[in-house]
């Protein structure tokens, strides 16, 4: 195995997708990328490490909990004023130039919101193609008390956001809200490529659009104290060192096997919609083997023929007969790679959780209640590629818990 790069290299090639439509889990890396992966997991980590400890540079973007995921700009075929969702990168784009265009594919909530999109938008004179997410209209905004202060608050998805109300009159006089976070460059919607930030002091200003990007400014006050630098690089040893004793060709297998890293990532999550982190390593694995022993033996039950049993018997076969003493004693240090990422991910999140701008809760039965942010991007400045850091324990229980209202769980939608 490779000697680890040392901590200045850069994170480029972290995200390998030409389109931003999904990011991988920083941890997961560990499963979809194999050695290499795994490498720029812990390159991106350290980078991040130096940014926090007041000596290296960077840019940081707040990932907000926007729905629907929204694309605007001038059609590279026609230079056409288009909205889209993620339907852009189909082998046939399908882009709305007219309210027929969103009528003719959307309905409800989607519609209402491409169309006001459709409608204010074009008054930021948006120049190329940029993806953002859609945070609220002028009905989705409420006045509220919490905690015994009036708030604007809106609650697109999981996340609600709450704003002072006298620090709210741009948002309250607003009919749209959008936060940006990519630009797209190419000559057709097939070969764009993306840029992770969007330079909105280019767009014209515009009374109905409280139009955003999210970048972090300043990234001061975040700085990690020294005893919080030392703990962090304590935690990044120790990942360094199980790196270089973890077998290669295991992390090969995994990662080339996306059917059976995509299976190990759904066993991961029952722990993530529990909110805790994964237990030890080695009692993971042993849950890891009985829960796809489960998974075939609910699929050879299922089948009515011999023939489809045999089928299935020979596909279990097969897998359980990777988990050899060799791979299970890998994959112990494999899991113990990912949580001890998952443990620098979560203090490098609690540092930046310090640079909140707008309060944010989470809608329960029982009034809000204080949570962080999604989660942050860390964007190379040389590379322009990212690195998606959650806090899934928070908010991808949020997420999922039936306890926690969600903003399409409003009457009005």
């Amino acid at each position: 195995m490779r000697k680890l790069k040392d901590s200045m290299e850069t994170f480029s090639n972290f995200i390998t997708e030409q389109k931003n439509t999904h990011m991988t889990h920083i941890e997961d890396k560990v499963l979809y990328g194999g050695v290499d992966g795994t490498r720029q997991a812990i390159n991106a980590l350290r980078g991040l490490r130096d940014m926090l400890a007041g000596s290296g540079g960077g840019r940081v973007s707040v990932k907000w909990d926007g729905a629907p995921a929204i694309f605007a700009g001038q059609d590279p075929r026609d230079g056409q004023f288009f909205v889209a969702k993620k339907g852009i990168f189909n082998k046939n784009p399908k882009v709305y130039k007219t309210d027929a265009d969103i009528d003719a594919d959307t309905k409800g909530d989607l519609n209402t919101k491409l169309k006001a999109a459709l409608k204010y938008l074009p008054d930021l004179n948006i120049k190329g193609v940029v993806q953002g997410d859609f945070l609220f209209s002028r009905a989705d905004l409420q006045g509220k008390k919490i905690g015994g202060q009036k708030y604007v608050v809106f609650h697109p998805n999981t996340i609600a956001y709450a704003v002072p109300w006298d620090q709210a009159a741009d948002i309250r006089a607003a009919k749209i809200g959008i936060v940006w976070h990519t630009t797209y460059t190419g000559d057709s919607f097939e070969n764009m490529t993306a840029s992770y930030g969007v330079d909105v002091s280019k767009f014209r200003n515009s009374r109905n659009v409280w139009s955003q990007d999210a970048m972090l400014r300043d990234v001061t006050n975040a700085t990690m104290s020294e005893s919080e630098t030392t703990e962090v690089n304590g935690l990044l040893t120790q990942i360094g060192r199980l790196f270089r004793q973890t077998s290669s060709s295991t992390l090969k297998s995994v990662g080339d096997n996306p059917k059976f890293a995509q299976a190990i990532e759904t066993y991961n999550n029952t722990f993530v919609r529990a909110g805790t982190l994964i237990p030890d390593s080695k009692k993971h694995v042993e849950g890891l083997i009985k829960h796809r022993q489960a998974y075939y033996k609910k699929e050879i039950d299922s089948k009515k023929s011999q023939r489809g049993k045999d089928a299935w018997v020979a596909k279990m076969k097969d897998e359980m007969d990777f988990f050899s003493a060799t791979n299970k004693a890998n994959l112990i240090k494999m899991f113990e790679l990912q949580r001890l990422i998952v443990l620098v991910k979560l203090k490098l999140i609690n540092s930046l959780d310090k640079l909140k701008s707008i309060d944010t809760f989470v809608k329960t039965s029982n009034g809000y209640k204080v949570t962080g942010e999604e989660g942050y991007v860390a964007i190379d400045t040389l590379g322009g590629d990212a690195v998606k850091l959650v806090d899934r324990m928070e908010f991808s229980y949020n997420n999922f818990s039936s306890d926690i209202l969600k903003g399409w769980d409003s009457a009005r939608r």
